[in-house]
């Protein structure tokens, strides 16, 4: 046809016009037919060209198509894409051992009617992969800052853009809907041309369904689903409601300034077996922020100088910063001692100055709460009093205590205080975000106390498992850290492991056990705890628990839990301490110290320079009946608990537990067969 480009398009009366322009540096043509046809499409150009004129001077470049299967997905779109990888020093031969710098790409739109809260998203990493950033995304796994081990998998949380919203109520805009993070790090394992992916992704908010991934050799993608059955709680505002947790903290803004503003920290004790004691908290301030005072805590580091000869030194050039407690991007903050609470100046707030305890609330409501305050001062471009954002990254450890796992700070809506003047009235946070951190299982060998094992009925006294609580700081050349532990008569339990050598191999040669060239590692715990079978009648029975402190820091206030699964409904009474059975805790039994024995001392010398320390030590008998629980079978394994907690800690448990004549735990019941066939045949033989 006629008139048409080489696309088989019509021109435009734009290209046209644009085409005859051409011209006059080209073809020629007679100047009055120019001037005609320019003259005819100058109109045409104005009214139909506008959107052309738009794209060639814009600075906007045109929106990407979207990915495959997002057209398709009525819900939150989540994709994966590995983008390159090159080989790191030092090069090895050893495949397993080489590492690979590698990029890739996560994006999560929201393609759904519903807006996300406060999203967040696994990615499956499984390739001993080490993060070194992620761009608009914090690692909720992570206590600390970049390079982060991920290779079990990870999960991230917006930042600084949280929520999602939807297409509908934003007219489309993309960058309100969707975040791209861009991920930079290290991995292992893997041969040069092979593609390395993440076993799966899917968005780990709660009530939301994601089927396995659609996967290609360098891309993958998922259409995540609201559960129609789930259940959350509506929001009476503007943000999320209120989550919990074993340990909640909020984080309040009370007062907003051009360039500063005043915030509280309240971290609330939920859980039955939670505790901390000489608490250190840390976060990370993501935009330069930093402490200038504070009232209820304190910073183990009150220095200034990373402000001078950072970029607060060149935005605030008239601020004194010799009055600024901390400038470190990841403060240390811990409690302060009680003989500062009435102090005017850092003093002061209800539910501080504790020295860092925090107990659970079945022990005293009113130590299951601690709170202070802390004056912030912000930088560039963030000075508005409307521009505020909480600190990342949240963790708080504790001397022998639960290891908690914290989330990212979520927005909710503000908290509400009564009115300090005493009013029937209430006043408002400007704003509130809530950080929930839940108690994790310790890893094995990484745990703080462990338990021993004894009873009436054997002389063999089961001890703590062979670096029950790490061997980290132990020469293992000496000791074999992985070697069993060897069973002991039960008074050596009463000796620092470093005494009981002598008793161990001497308890061996009298009951011909063979004694390894290499012994064992001791467990390397501060706390351990005895449970003794003591009695076992009729009716009921008896267990004897004794705690004992090898540290040198006294507990106070200290209190133990065991989990007796098939034990529990017989509880019956304990005798020199505090006992109750938890509704919370399924099979719990929760014992604390008597007023004015609550005291668990530390290990001190002994009478004589030669004498073995002497551990602190706190003991109690157990009565249980039979009543409630006529089929239990105390000595084989129904009379020892399941779990043990000190201070919330969990600790390890032996091996093995004592078995009366004939039911010993530690003969191989293959070796006893073995035995019993040869002395069959061996009897036969002889008959014959």
């Amino acid at each position: 046809m006629r008139g048409f480009t080489r696309n088989s398009l019509p021109l435009s009366p734009c290209r046209v016009v644009a085409a005859a322009e051409k011209t006059k540096t080209g073809v020629k043509m007679p100047w009055m037919t120019l001037l005609y046809v320019a003259f005819l499409f100058i109109p045409l150009r104005i009214q139909l060209c506008y959107g052309d004129l738009a794209d060639d001077y814009s600075d906007d470049e045109p929106a990407p198509a979207p990915p495959p299967g997002q057209d398709n997905c009525n819900g939150v779109f989540l994709s994966y894409a590995f983008t390159s990888r090159s080989k790191e020093y030092p090069h090895v031969k050893n495949v397993t051992a080489q590492s690979w710098a590698f990029n890739s790409i996560a994006t999560i739109v929201n393609s759904g009617t519903e807006e996300v809260k406060g999203w967040k998203m696994f990615v499956g990493f499984q390739h001993k992969e080490i993060l070194v950033s992620a761009s608009s995304a914090i690692i909720v796994d992570g206590s600390g800052d970049f390079p982060v081990a991920v290779g079990n998998g990870t999960t991230l949380a917006g930042y600084p853009m949280t929520d999602l919203k939807t297409s509908i109520d934003t007219a489309g805009d993309y960058n309100q809907i969707a975040v791209q993070v861009q991920f930079a790090g290290t991995m292992f394992g893997m041969k040069e041309k092979a593609i390395p992916m993440p076993k799966t992704i899917r968005l780990a908010n709660d009530g939301w369904n994601c089927p396995k991934p659609t996967k290609d050799p360098t891309y993958m993608h998922v259409c995540c689903k609201k559960n129609p059955k789930f259940k959350a709680k509506s929001p009476k505002g503007k943000y999320l409601p209120k989550q919990y947790g074993d340990l909640n903290f909020m984080y309040d803004v009370l007062k907003a300034y051009e360039g500063s503003y005043e915030a509280q920290v309240t971290m609330d004790n939920n859980n039955p077996l939670g505790r901390l004691d000489h608490w250190n908290l840390t976060w990370e301030w993501i935009r330069g922020e930093f402490i200038y005072s504070m009232k209820g805590a304190y910073t183990h580091r009150i220095d200034y100088s990373d402000c001078i000869y950072g970029l607060a030194g060149q935005f605030l050039s008239g601020l004194d910063f010799t009055q600024v407690m901390n400038c470190q991007k990841k403060p240390v903050i811990a409690d302060l001692p009680a003989d500062r609470a009435n102090d005017t100046k850092i003093g002061k707030i209800p539910y501080c100055c504790r020295n860092g305890t925090l107990l659970p609330p079945l022990m005293d409501e009113s130590k299951a709460r601690s709170i202070f305050q802390l004056r912030v001062y912000k930088l560039p471009p963030d000075t508005a009093k409307t521009v505020l954002y909480p600190p990342q990254r949240w963790n708080i450890t504790g001397l022998l205590n639960p290891q908690y796992k914290c989330s990212a700070p979520i927005r909710v809506d503000p908290t509400e205080f009564p009115d300090p003047s005493g009013l029937q009235a209430t006043t408002s946070a400007i704003a509130s975000w809530q950080v929930v951190c839940n108690i994790t299982k310790p890893e094995k060998k990484k745990t703080k106390c462990c338990v021993s094992f004894s009873a009436y009925y054997n002389d063999s006294a089961i001890p703590c498992s062979t670096c029950a609580c790490g061997c980290d700081d132990i020469d293992t050349d000496t000791c074999n850290p992985n070697g069993r532990s060897m069973l002991l008569p039960a008074d050596a339990l009463l000796v620092p492991f470093e005494n009981r050598t002598a008793k161990a191999k001497a308890f061996a040669h009298l009951k011909h056990r063979t004694v390894p060239k290499k012994l064992p590692c001791p467990d390397n715990c501060g706390v351990s705890i005895n449970w003794h079978l003591n009695s076992d009648y009729k009716t009921g029975w008896t267990a004897r628990i004794t705690l004992f402190n090898w540290g040198d820091t006294p507990f106070e206030d200290w209190f133990t839990a065991v989990e007796m699964k098939e034990a529990f409904p017989g509880y019956e009474n304990v005798y020199s301490f505090n006992g109750t059975k938890l509704k919370s805790v399924k099979n719990a039994i929760f014992f604390q110290g008597l007023p004015g024995l609550n005291y668990l001392v530390a290990e001190t010398n002994g009478t004589k320079p030669d004498d073995p320390r002497i551990p602190g030590k706190q003991q109690s008998v157990i009565s249980f009946t039979k009543k409630q629980t006529p089929r239990i079978n105390v000595r084989l394994g129904d009379g020892f608990p399941s779990k043990v907690f000190f201070n919330g800690e969990e600790c390890a448990l032996p091996d093995g537990f004592p078995r009366s004549a004939g039911h010993s735990s530690r003969v191989s019941f293959t070796a006893v067969i073995f035995i019993a066939i040869m002395t069959s045949l061996l009897m036969t033989d002889r008959l014959h």
